[in-house]
Formats: structure tokens, sequence, C-alpha cells
């Protein structure tokens, strides 16, 4: 009759001590550095396309914005002023070609903002004049535009219209005078985002000149030399003068600015 072979059990129990041991501390081995350094490069990937994605979304919110929203509105304005013959609450009786100049105390002094908390109010202006308008946040807000900053909070971006001062070239090189000029205004835009706009607007990214402009900087006519935007994504919304401490779940600041009109 042929053997059995002894129980695998039974044949470890009959190994000399040293030998369980070695084996013992052979499968208890954690991982190799090569182990963990491929354990780490997945991690890292993992994360930077997360993080790429969340900017490739952010960016192309912000491409929509300026696309759809902004020239929505270019176009709106335009459409409003040819079929009226007007600028958006002017005079119908008596134009002066100033936005709102019924309640300004004359042309040459900037009037006070058209938007959709005021009277006459800007979504019903061009609605009743029958101008299709850009898609909004809802049907009576069409000109604002939810969208997320940097650090994942929601923004939100208003269109108004107002006639401001605006730095122009005078007679002589190198000098500036201040006119009254119809612009777009621009609320709730992250550093970013209006330095984005500046770009494509005016082809580079100068808060003082071109037609793409910082409120604050607008009417500077005292000064030739450009001025970068006054904040950056770093600032926090309550950041008044200086940035804070850089908080990354903190709502990122906003910028007010002026695009100006054809008319």
């Amino acid at each position: 009759m042929p053997v059995l072979p002894m129980p695998l059990a039974t044949e470890r129990l009959n190994m000399k001590p040293e030998i369980r041991v070695k084996q013992r501390e052979s499968t208890q081995q954690g991982f190799t550095l090569v182990e963990l350094a491929i354990v780490l490069a997945v991690i890292g990937l993992i994360v930077g396309a997360v993080a790429i994605g969340k900017d490739l979304q952010r960016n192309a919110a912000y491409q929509r914005l300026s696309t759809d929203f902004v020239q929505g509105w270019l176009v709106a304005y335009d459409t409003y002023v040819t079929a009226t013959g007007r600028v958006p609450g002017d005079s119908g009786t008596a134009p002066t070609g100033a936005i709102r100049a019924s309640v300004a105390t004359a042309v040459a002094t900037p009037g006070n903002i058209l938007c959709d908390d005021t009277t006459p109010n800007l979504v019903n202006e061009f609605l009743a004049a029958g101008v299709g308008l850009p898609e909004g946040r809802n049907e009576a807000q069409r000109n604002r535009f939810v969208y997320l900053d940097a650090n994942g909070n929601p923004q939100e971006a208003r269109v108004c219209f107002q006639n401001v001062t605006w730095a122009e070239p005078g007679a002589a090189v190198g000098t500036y005078v201040a006119r009254p000029r119809n612009v777009m205004v621009l609320q709730g835009l992250t550093p970013s985002l209006a330095q984005m706009l500046d770009s494509q607007i005016d082809t580079q990214n100068d808060a003082r000149f071109g037609r793409f402009r910082e409120s604050s900087q607008a009417g500077a006519h005292t000064t030739i030399v450009g001025t970068p935007w006054s904040k950056t994504d770093i600032w926090k919304f309550s950041d008044t003068s200086a940035p804070g401490a850089n908080q990354d779940e903190a709502q990122v600041a906003t910028v007010t600015a002026y695009l100006l009109m054809n008319r």
C-alpha cells in the first residue's frame, strides 16, 4: 500500500524553528520602495487629473460667459439702439445720447446706472423694445450669470449700463481728457475672469487702457502709464485694501469693469 503524504500542517510543525521564523517573516513583508513609488505616482496622476478637470470646467464657463453672455448683451444693446433710435434709458422725445440721461444733472455728468433693480428696469426696457436677450440666471434676471471661481465657490456676474467718465486722448500727444461715454458695467468679475475678458477684447491685459477697463481706472486722465488690475485671485472676498491670509476655501474677491459701447 502506498504511503500517503504527510499533511502540510504536520510538515510545518516538524520544520526547524529557524525555518518557520524565516517563512513567517517573508509572509509579513510590507511594500517595497518601488511599489510605494508607483502608488504615489498613481495618486499624483489622479489628483492632477482632477485639478485639470476643474480648470477645464472653469475655463469653459468663463468662455461661455464671454461669448454667450457678454457678447450677447453687446448685440442686444446695438439692436436696441437700431430699433428705437436711442440708447437704453434715454428720453424718447428729446434723446441726448446718454444712458438714463433723464436722471442725470447734465449730459456731461455721468448718469445713474440702468440695471435690473432700477426704474426703468433694464430687462423690461429691452424686452419692451422687442429685443431678444441672452440666457441669464432666470427669466427676470437675464442680466446675471452664475459661475464658479478658482476656489470652486459660486459667483454672480451682473450686466448693467451707465454713462460714465471715460479718459480719451486729448489734442496734444501724450495728454488725456475725460469725456462722458456709455458703457456696459460688469459687476462681480473675479480678477482672473476680468483679465481673460480684457485679453480677448483689447488683446492685452491692462486695467487702464483699451475698450475694457477696471471701473476705478476708466476715467483716469492724469496718467499715461498702464495699470494692472487692482486684485488677483489670491484676494478673499472680504479683503479690501490688501490680500489677507490665502485660503483655498474662501470666496475670491471680485472687481467691476467697464466695456465701452459703440454708441
